[in-house]
C-alpha cells in the first residue's frame, strides 16, 4: 500500500514540476550547476529538484588551422532547473554558492516566475542542433595565400572567391602559363605572412 502511495506522489509531483531560469556567475555555469546537483543529493531532494542543465551547444571551429569541437554556452550566465515551486526549494537555489537568484523574480512576490513549457522544449531541442563549422581564418580577395596541403602543395596563388559559409576559397594558380581557378578547403590554404 506504502508503494503505491510514492507511486502516486511521484506522478502528481511530475505534474507539478516547474522549469525556472537561474542566474550565475558567467563563465561558472558548470561549476554552479555541479554545486546544486550536490546539494540536491545531500538534501534528498531529487524528486523536488528534477533537472538542472547548462544549455549548450556543440559547434565546430576551425582555429590555427585545425577543426575543433567546443561546447558553447547558449546563455551564459543562467542555468535551467526543473523543480517543485516552494519555499525550500527556492531557499536551497538561491544558497547555492555561484547562484546569484532567479531570472524573473519581482520585488512585490519574491516568487520566480516558472518557463513556459513549450519555451523550455525549444531550448533545450536547440541544444541538440549541431552547429555548422564556423571559420577564423579570413581571407580577402587579391590577397597572396600559399597551398599548405593537397595536389597544389607550395603552390603561391591569389583570392579570387570567397565561401565563407562552406568554408572554401578560390584561388588562381598560376600553371603552364596561366592563371587556373582551384577551389580549395581553408585548411588547404595559409596567409602569406608580410
Amino acid at each position: 500500500m506504502e508503494e503505491e502511495n510514492t507511486q502516486t506522489q511521484v506522478v502528481e509531483n511530475n505534474d507539478k514540476l516547474k522549469w525556472y531560469i537561474v542566474a550565475s556567475s558567467s563563465g561558472k555555469e558548470n561549476k554552479t550547476a555541479e554545486l546544486i546537483k550536490q546539494r540536491i543529493k545531500a538534501n534528498n531532494y531529487e524528486e523536488k529538484i528534477t533537472d538542472v542543465v547548462v544549455p549548450t551547444q556543440e559547434k565546430i571551429v576551425i582555429k590555427r588551422g585545425k577543426k575543433q569541437t567546443v561546447e558553447e554556452r547558449i546563455f551564459p550566465g543562467y542555468i535551467l532547473v526543473k523543480m517543485l515551486p516552494g519555499d525550500e526549494t527556492f531557499y536551497l537555489i538561491r544558497n547555492t554558492e555561484g547562484v546569484t537568484g532567479f531570472v524573473g523574480t519581482t520585488a512585490k512576490s519574491k516568487v520566480p516566475t516558472p518557463l513556459n513549457p513549450k519555451e523550455v522544449e525549444g531550448i533545450l531541442a536547440f541544444t541538440q542542433v549541431k552547429q555548422s563549422p564556423v571559420f577564423d581564418a579570413k581571407y580577402q580577395i587579391g590577397e597572396a595565400v600559399k597551398v599548405v596541403e593537397g595536389p597544389f602543395k607550395d603552390i603561391v596563388g591569389t583570392v579570387r572567391e570567397i565561401n565563407e559559409a562552406k568554408g572554401q576559397v578560390t584561388v588562381l594558380l598560376s600553371m603552364f602559363g596561366q592563371d587556373v581557378p582551384v577551389q580549395l578547403d581553408f585548411l588547404q590554404v595559409s596567409k602569406i605572412s608580410n
